[in-house]
């Protein structure tokens, strides 16, 4: 089942995997494309990153099946896959053979170090990926190790996100151009580029490569989060000065210390400061005197709390079931949630019949 959403009636073949592609294809899925994802024969059920697609079994090694893979993939705009470099060009599916059936494919390729480069064919996780990209070095404590920020990073942000876009791009070039391309989203070069404001900053020479040094590392007082006294913990972003002062109205801070908030030197004291005030009081005061007003605040929720938190409820941000719900939001093609995780094989049927015709 797929939704009405604006990516109706795009057809997208993805070859199963795991992690930031099949999280690409999800999303195609929940904006309404058709995604028929191609299942090795006897594999497992997957329940993650899977809703909304179907599914069929086929062993690209063997001819008969390979041939229907190919002929899904004459019928689809965007094919991706996830594999390390060359492992489609050994199954026959590679851009070259691919591209020459359907000139106006886009083959959407994700890998961690990218097609080509000295690492191209290293084994490698997200935490490798933003390690090389400078993220994971400006991420943690001043007096600890790296942090690693789940998985956010690296295989969604730099990899999911840029290949969604990427292959978008040129899906919109060959509608308009009758050719198609690869796309070669990799997570290095994604994680990468999301950190293009802090080189920006380094290079004027306003970042520093010390950790909680900065003003958005954890460093300033008006940009971390503080334990409240029973112990959860909330968060404070009040980086301008008029969210600044508001921060100080509702807290009562007439100090002058909270006057230097704009010297780095006095960053650890005023920070000490505000430690001992949200010590004080349980998150739930704080929510009831600061949540809603601009001293940019909201309180640090876990994955149990969140579904449950009333500007999520209201704006349906999670499925009754506390799974995500699609995002972004379209006023003329509304998303839904798309149907369950498919077993393996499920559709084959129906695929066969819808794409192919026969």
């Amino acid at each position: 089942m797929t939704s009405d959403g604006p990516l109706k009636g795009l057809r997208v073949v993805e070859f199963s995997g795991i992690g930031p592609a099949p999280f690409a294809a999800m999303l195609l899925a929940d904006m309404g494309a058709d995604v028929v994802r191609i299942d090795r024969p006897n594999a497992p059920m997957e329940y993650v990153l899977a809703r909304g697609k179907r599914s069929i079994a086929l062993n690209v090694k063997q001819t008969a099946d390979r041939d229907i893979a190919i002929d899904l993939i004459k019928r689809a705009e965007i094919l991706i896959e996830g594999f390390r470099p060359g492992v489609m060009e050994r199954l026959g599916l590679g851009p070259e053979p691919m591209l020459a059936i359907n000139p106006k494919l886009v083959y959407g390729r994700m890998t961690g170090w990218g097609q080509n480069g000295p690492l191209a064919q290293a084994a490698g996780h997200d935490l490798n990926y933003i390690s090389l990209s400078g993220a994971l070095h400006a991420i943690g404590p001043a007096d600890g190790p790296p942090i690693p920020p789940l998985n956010l990073v690296g295989d969604f942000g730099g990899g999911s996100l840029y290949l969604v876009m990427g292959v978008l791009a040129a899906l919109s070039y060959a509608r308009a151009n009758g050719h198609g391309q690869v796309v070669d989203a990799a997570m290095s070069d994604g994680a990468s580029s999301l950190m293009g404001l802090f080189y920006e900053l380094k290079a004027r020479d306003e970042w520093t490569d010390a950790r909680s040094a900065n003003f958005l590392d954890g460093a300033a007082p008006f940009y971390r989060c503080y334990s409240c006294a029973d112990g959860t913990w909330v968060s404070i972003a009040a980086i301008e000065p008029p969210f600044w002062g508001e921060l100080r109205e509702k807290l009562g801070l007439v100090d002058p210390l909270f006057d230097r908030r704009d010297d780095p030197a006095s960053w650890p004291e005023i920070s000490a400061a505000l430690e001992k005030i949200f010590l004080t009081r349980t998150r739930v005061h704080w929510c009831e005197l600061l949540e809603g007003s601009d001293a940019c605040f909201a309180p640090v929720l876990s994955l149990s709390e969140a579904p449950q938190h009333p500007h999520n409820r209201a704006r349906g941000t999670f499925t009754s079931n506390a799974r995500t719900a699609p995002a972004p939001r379209f006023s003329a093609t509304p998303l839904c949630v798309g149907s369950d995780p498919p077993a393996t094989n499920a559709d084959c049927e129906a695929i066969i019949r819808d794409w192919l015709g026969s």
